[in-house]
């Protein structure tokens, strides 16, 4: 029997994906106790009801348990799930925002930049929560990650726990869907996952850097083995302009296409406003979602014959199950990404970095594959980077306003130390009832 703890279920798209996932990989891994933990109790008791229905119409494979305290669950886990986060997207809206009103031209303020700093703050201290709940009841567990900034709680982890984890993101998928969009090799369907796992039949690509900023070393025929680059270089310089402007001027001057896609590699790049618009996320489309989300997740919940459901169900290809399986039964599996420390993975990056690139997955954890050198230039944007993660990390453990206004002005988005200071405070004072550490 293998222990699986979910904490952050009740998200609208986190927990029905993962539940999905498990139910598709229901042979390998039969008989798993798996707990649903999440502080909201009305998302928590719907996300419950569908994962026993889901159980109903599978024929039970597994042991179903929901609780909103997560001490109750962690005791024996082997494998703990994360995606949790601090008032997620009215935080967020206050992230975008505030840095706008203090001219700071920034594409996201999710990841990078003031808006990433805000968010780590908030989130760090409760990943490391979680993390030390996990030491002290589930010494054995691995703690499997997608809670945002990723690198930056990911450092975190590395740095001030001793629990085993990988940080997991499926932006990979993203770098498929662009060069597939230049080169033309697989008719897509419009359904963003089942097209992905299509393109990823057709094309290998190698990806290293750091969580939304990889860039893609190798790309490969996966039928023929041609190398697809100078293909992909001739056909970006036939698109049209508006055709992933950021990820095109980073390849011309640095050599390699990033895999991430703009919005997510803006938020590293203080020249990214050259070439997209500043309209930042679209949280009105996010709501429509997000009530599209729970209004099919009740119907299937409280209505759907079983029958019903079990056509319904269908993967979301997100990694953390497949990891627990090759975890699990010792399979040497490829994973195209995990977030990992680099320990020499990457020549020219620190070795205490987090770093995305691809890995073989086995009972002794997830192994980094080594991928040498990355260029000169993209590797001393990402040097940059992991500075600036280092002292958010050490802000938001400390709470330490000097580390944090450091880590602002070695920012690329920010331009005096004036707009700094007067922007920190801001946002130290607009998230004040979530950062108790900067009391």
């Amino acid at each position: 029997m293998t222990k699986i703890v979910i904490i952050g279920a009740g998200s609208t798209s986190f927990g029905p994906t993962i539940l999905n996932d498990l139910f598709a990989h229901a042979d390998r891994l039969r008989g798993s106790e798996v707990w649903l933990v999440d502080v909201n109790t009305e998302a928590l008791d719907l996300i419950a009801r569908y994962a026993e229905k889901l159980n109903l119409a599978f024929e039970q494979p597994f042991d179903f348990h929901a609780t909103n305290a997560r001490g109750e669950a962690l005791p024996g886990a082997r494998f703990v799930i994360v995606s949790v986060a601090v008032d997620r997207i009215a935080a967020w809206q206050l992230d975008w925002q505030i840095p706008l009103r203090h001219g700071v031209r920034h594409v996201l303020g999710e990841n990078g930049g003031p808006g990433g700093l805000s968010h780590a703050l908030r989130n760090i201290p409760l990943l490391l929560e979680i993390a030390r709940d996990v030491e002290r009841l589930a010494p054995a567990a691995v703690l499997l990650n997608f809670t945002n900034p990723l690198s930056r709680l990911c450092m975190a982890l590395d740095r001030y726990t001793r629990v085993p984890f990988v940080g997991l993101c499926h932006q990979i998928y993203e770098g498929h869907h662009l060069v597939n969009r230049a080169l033309g090799l697989v008719a897509e369907s419009g359904d963003w996952w089942a097209d992905a796992q299509a393109i990823a039949q057709r094309v290998h690509i190698t990806a290293a850097g750091l969580n939304h900023f990889t860039f893609i070393l190798d790309i490969r025929d996966a039928c023929t083995g041609e190398d697809l680059y100078p293909s992909l270089r001739a056909r970006l310089a036939q698109m049209p302009a508006d055709f992933a402007p950021l990820s095109r001027r980073l390849m011309d001057v640095f050599g390699l296409f990033c895999a991430a896609g703009d919005g997510h590699a803006g938020e590293y790049v203080g020249f990214a406003a050259e070439v997209m618009p500043l309209t930042g996320y679209d949280f009105d489309a996010h709501a429509r979602r997000s009530r599209a989300q729970w209004d099919r997740l009740r119907y299937l919940a409280h209505h759907a014959d079983l029958s019903a459901l079990r056509a319904s169900l269908r993967p979301a290809h997100e990694r953390a199950v497949p990891i627990i399986e090759a975890m699990r039964y010792d399979l040497n599996r490829y994973e195209l990404a995990v977030n990992i420390r680099n320990a020499g993975c990457v020549s020219n990056l620190p070795d205490d970095a987090i770093v995305e690139l691809p890995a073989v997955i086995n009972a002794r954890g997830a192994h980094g594959l080594r991928v040498g050198d990355l260029p000169a230039g993209l590797a001393a944007l990402m040097r940059r980077e992991v500075e600036i993660q280092a002292l958010v990390v050490e802000a938001a453990v400390k709470g330490d306003r000097r580390a944090a206004l450091q880590a602002l002005l070695l920012d690329p988005h920010i331009h005096s130390y004036a707009q700094a200071t007067h922007l920190l405070d801001d946002l130290l004072r607009a998230h004040a009832r979530y950062l108790p550490q900067f009391a």
